[in-house]
């Protein structure tokens, strides 16, 4: 038995591009956007500043750095608080270049691989397990001093006498 052209527009009708999506779609496609051609080389310079964001307001090391970060640069300070505003300012600019790197970074390695793959392919085997090893570390460490900066957090609610 064939199937004609005749047969297979009676069974299920072929949805066309044209047709008009569903509101929730339509809401989705307002908030986020339409779906991208992952193989399009401009598409990471549309959506660079989406992990950037991504980076500064939500990674683990900039939570937990905020959460301690400063307030010991103010308690370093002193008397000294006229340094704060150079602070702010060098502050900024570690983040943009930190952020540029990582620009770089994603489009030399658009599918990802981490520091390890990374340095392994740019700078060799025993330099990736090094990388490998400090982010471990990292992530030690960060798991830490947000486990200590948010009991620092919740117990400072309680009275000075309590502590």
């Amino acid at each position: 038995m064939e199937n004609t052209s005749k047969e297979l527009s009676k069974e299920e009708p072929i949805k066309e591009e044209s047709e008009v999506p569903s509101f929730g779609i339509r809401i989705r496609r307002f908030l986020f956007g339409g779906p991208q051609d992952l193989r399009d080389r401009t598409l990471f310079r549309r959506i660079a500043l989406i992990p950037f964001l991504a980076w500064v307001g939500l990674g683990a090391d900039g939570l937990s750095s905020s959460s301690y970060g400063p307030e010991e640069a103010f308690r370093t300070f002193g008397q000294h608080t006229y340094l704060a505003l150079p602070l702010v300012f060098v502050t900024a600019f570690t983040v943009f270049l930190i952020s540029t790197a990582y620009s770089r970074i994603i489009e030399k390695f658009p599918y990802g691989g981490g520091g390890y793959v990374v340095a392994t392919k740019l700078l060799g085997r025993r330099v990736g397990v090094v990388s490998g090893c400090a982010l471990l570390v990292d992530y030690f460490l960060t798991i830490t001093v947000s486990i200590s900066a948010a009991g620092d957090a919740l117990f400072s609610f309680l009275p000075l006498a309590w502590h």
